[in-house]
Parts: C-alpha cells; sequence; structure tokens
C-alpha cells in the first residue's frame, strides 16, 4: 500500500505539468555595461474606446509584431465586465487603426480571457498565448492574419502543485526564441498571493517544461516599487545579455516598471535605474505591461498606462510608448 500511495503522490506531483532544469544560450556578443535611457512619447498613442464598446473601459496590455508591411498590436480590451483581445494595427507605431475583436471568452476561459497576453510570429502563423480562467492559466491560439484566431483546447500552462510558488496562478506570459528553442517568462502566484516571475521552455509553444528552480525574480525589498509583487515581465537579447521590463507593485497599488538583466536567462540581477513612473495625468499611478522590439540603437517599448491605483482593471487603461536607448555602452569589465 505505501508502494501505490507513493506511486501516486508522484504522479499528482508530474500532473500539473513538467519540470527541469535548464539555461538560455548565451545571447550574441561580448557582455556589454549598458546605461539605459527613456525616452517617453507624450501622451498615449491608443485609448479607450467609446462607453460601451468592448474596451470602453479599459485597453491595455499591448503585444506588438511586424506582420507584412504594417505592424499589428493584440491588445487587451475590458468593457466593464468582460476582458477580450482586439487587434489594430500601424505603420508607424504611433497611430493605430483598431480592427476587430479576436478573442472572446468560451469554455474553460469562463469569463476572463486575453489579460496580459503576447504574440509572435512563427512558422508563418502569428502564435498567441494568453491568459485566462479561474485560477489563471495560459493558453494558446494561433491565427493566419486574415480570419478566425483557431484556440488549442485546453490551457498550455497549468498552475503548479499544491505549497509550489505558483500554485493559485500562472499569468503574464511573454515568449522569446532562443537557440531554436522557446521560452516563456511568466508570473507565478502562491498561496499567501506572491506574485514573482518565473520560465519555462518548449520546443513547440505547446508542451512546456517549468524550471526547477523558479521562481527566477523576487519581491523587492520594503519600502522599494516592487515590494507587493512583480508581473509582466517583457524580455530580449542584446548587448551580450537578456534584459528584462517587468512590472512592480508597491503598498498602494502604485504601478511603475524597472529592469533586469542576465546571461542565462535563469540568474537575474535587478538594475537601479531606469524605474519607469508616469510623468503625464493619463499614466500617473500606473505604468505597466511592456512589449518591446530590439534594433541595435535603441528598444522600442508599448506599454500600458492609468491613472488609477487598482490591481487588475478599471484603471482608465490607454497604451504609451517609448524607447530605451543605450548610453555609454562598454565591454564588461573594461
Amino acid at each position: 500500500m505505501r508502494r501505490v500511495a507513493a506511486a501516486l503522490a508522484a504522479l499528482w506531483l508530474t500532473g500539473c505539468g513538467r519540470y527541469g532544469d535548464f539555461q538560455l544560450p548565451k545571447p550574441a556578443g561580448e557582455p556589454q555595461e549598458v546605461a539605459w535611457q527613456w525616452q517617453p512619447h507624450s501622451g498615449p498613442v491608443m485609448g479607450r474606446g467609446a462607453e460601451g464598446e468592448w474596451d470602453g473601459v479599459d485597453a491595455l496590455n499591448p503585444s506588438v509584431l511586424r506582420w507584412e508591411n504594417r505592424l499589428l498590436n493584440l491588445y487587451s480590451g475590458f468593457d466593464g465586465q468582460t476582458w477580450r483581445t482586439g487587434v489594430a494595427e500601424s505603420f508607424d507605431g504611433l497611430n493605430w487603426r483598431k480592427r476587430n475583436v479576436l478573442l472572446s471568452p468560451e469554455g474553460w476561459e469562463g469569463t476572463y480571457i486575453a489579460a496580459n497576453g503576447h504574440a509572435m510570429v512563427r512558422n508563418g502563423e502569428i502564435f498567441i498565448w494568453y491568459q485566462a480562467g479561474d485560477p489563471p492559466r495560459i493558453g494558446l491560439a494561433r491565427w493566419d492574419g486574415l480570419g478566425n484566431a483557431v484556440k488549442h483546447s485546453r490551457p498550455v500552462l497549468e498552475p503548479g502543485p499544491r505549497g509550489s510558488w505558483d500554485e493559485r496562478g500562472v499569468a503574464d506570459p511573454y515568449v522569446i526564441e532562443a537557440g531554436g528553442q522557446l521560452y516563456m517568462f511568466y508570473l507565478g502566484q502562491d498561496r499567501a498571493r506572491r506574485q514573482r516571475l518565473g520560465v519555462a521552455s518548449s520546443p513547440d509553444g505547446v508542451r512546456w517544461t517549468k524550471l526547477r528552480s523558479n521562481p527566477v525574480l523576487e519581491l523587492g525589498g520594503i519600502g522599494e516599487f516592487d515590494e507587493m509583487g512583480l508581473g509582466e515581465p517583457a524580455v530580449w537579447g542584446q548587448f551580450g545579455h537578456y534584459w528584462m521590463l517587468y512590472t512592480g507593485r508597491d503598498r498602494k497599488e502604485v504601478r511603475r516598471m524597472g529592469m533586469a538583466r542576465s546571461r542565462d536567462g535563469v540568474r537575474w540581477q535587478k538594475l537601479r535605474a531606469p524605474v519607469i513612473e508616469g510623468g503625464e495625468s493619463w499614466n500617473a499611478k500606473v505604468v505597466c505591461d511592456a512589449t518591446v522590439m530590439s534594433g541595435p540603437d535603441m528598444v522600442r517599448v508599448w506599454f500600458g498606462g492609468g491613472d488609477q491605483p487598482r490591481p487588475d482593471e478599471r484603471l482608465n487603461g490607454q497604451i504609451g510608448y517609448g524607447v530605451l536607448r543605450p548610453a555609454g555602452a562598454k565591454l564588461a569589465g573594461e
């Protein structure tokens, strides 16, 4: 009986997903020390819809990608009852034309979908990982850029087993490709409602293996901007490091974005600067939800902002834009 019980326990522990030990391949180039400078665009680049529209309360969580001859933004809209994912398009990243709703709740998703999704082009189609359900889990949809998106029937990333750091939910997916493998950085919440960041790897975007030593980024100390929660990671490789923009929450639910860097995607060092906060009335209380597009001389950043310090919705959310510029890049140790 003891052997049967042990076998059942082992099955239960592995039933919530795969676990393994891995690192991301080292990013190209020699590691350089970089001082990033933040340059925000004045005002939001995409606002909420009119009252009663599907994004009339909040427009947040941008995910921007290049598709054919234009940029697409798969963003989250809230009408006061339900979150959905919609599509906007632009030729310059500043002037956006809204198109249509792409994802709405159904099946296992309940009434909560498309908060903090992330999209990327892979094998000629658009993969969309999104957050849905209660407790939150991560789903996947595929889209050809024209018709309806096709969802996988079940979540592709589930919460962890009892007592784990992500027992009460997984959310905020952000996926990058490195060395032919996909890596998802995501939020996990434990039973104490601590929200921290972890990573998982996949060969195809469907079957994910969580890092056994998660989480990879911890809460800040008392009085710091990220002492109450971390979320919404955005990761890219440049100058011989991986860089991460992430959202931090303080005790008053004011949200700002901080930065961290890593050589292997697993061991991360928080940077003292910049800490990005709202400088205008429309984003005075919330700056969050970064998505990035990196280039040799700047990193383009789209983000969510709001003037109400709430943890999830009814922020009067709108979408802003800014750039990170590397200043004084030099080889580490010089």
